[in-house]
């Protein structure tokens, strides 16, 4: 398959952001996928992805966008969406919590996304959201506020992690109803035996070297889709003289 080029839409992580402990601020990451991507590839490759970004934001943004028939669009959200305002959580730990984009309007939305996709005959990718690093994503947000209130309404630091996990089953529900491709980067980082060692201070972006392994799955995926291998059934006509039992024309 040959793309005509490929779109990303996306937040933080599709946007190639990390935490620098030294400087004390986010940066962009030498190892983002969509540059080592466009660099393996040689296809244009834009990035639409902006930090803080929910899904909401992605299909605003994408309304004004004009495609390329044949190109493949990743879309990535989950991570903004399943946040919490945690100034109001400490404020008013016995309140109901609610995420920036409810769970059915994240599942909704993401279904859009992909339908418009298609209408501009564009191949849809659906990308899951990264597992957050419980313990020290709760230190960071819980700065500067009542960290024993924030903890009250929560129940447990892992409630934060599996609140994030419906946003990511989500996805994969998306994909199955929608028949999408998915790339579950989320999977592939839990399968890391260095997991924790693969994200950054704030709990929820991943690394350089985080951001390298994620990159280096998707460029073997993007490498199959565009160079796919012959079915087994062709690779084996194709081989076939190479076992056959020579006519006699060959002896002669």
């Amino acid at each position: 398959m040959t793309y005509s080029s490929i779109h990303v839409w996306g937040d933080s992580l599709a946007r190639g952001i990390v935490y620098q402990e030294k400087k004390q601020r986010y940066a962009i990451s030498k190892e983002r996928c969509t540059t080592r991507l466009a660099q393996s590839t040689g296809l244009q490759v834009e990035n639409h992805s902006t930090m803080g970004a929910t899904v909401l934001d992605g299909l605003a943004l994408f309304e004004g966008f004009k495609g390329e028939s044949g190109a493949l669009c990743a879309v990535e959200f989950g991570g903004n969406d399943c946040d919490l305002d945690w100034a109001s959580v400490s404020a008013n730990p016995q309140a109901s919590i609610e995420a920036k984009v409810p769970l059915t309007l994240f599942e909704d939305s993401l279904g859009r996304f992909v339908k418009a996709i298609r209408k501009q005959n564009m191949e849809p990718l659906l990308i899951t959201p990264l597992p957050l690093h419980a313990e020290r994503y709760f230190q960071w947000v819980t700065r500067g506020l009542d960290a024993q209130a924030i903890l009250l309404a929560l129940g447990d630091v892992n409630h934060i992690y599996r609140w994030q996990e419906r946003y990511a089953n989500a996805v994969r529900n998306v994909a199955r109803a929608t028949s999408t491709t998915l790339l579950d980067l989320r999977d592939m980082l839990l399968a890391q035996p260095d997991y924790a060692d693969l994200m950054c201070l704030d709990g929820i972006h991943p690394n350089d070297e985080g951001h390298k392994r994620l990159s280096d799955a998707v460029l073997q995926i993007v490498r199959n889709k565009l160079n796919p291998l012959p079915a087994r059934a062709d690779q084996e006509a194709d081989e076939a003289y190479l076992t056959a039992i020579p006519s006699i024309s060959w002896l002669q």
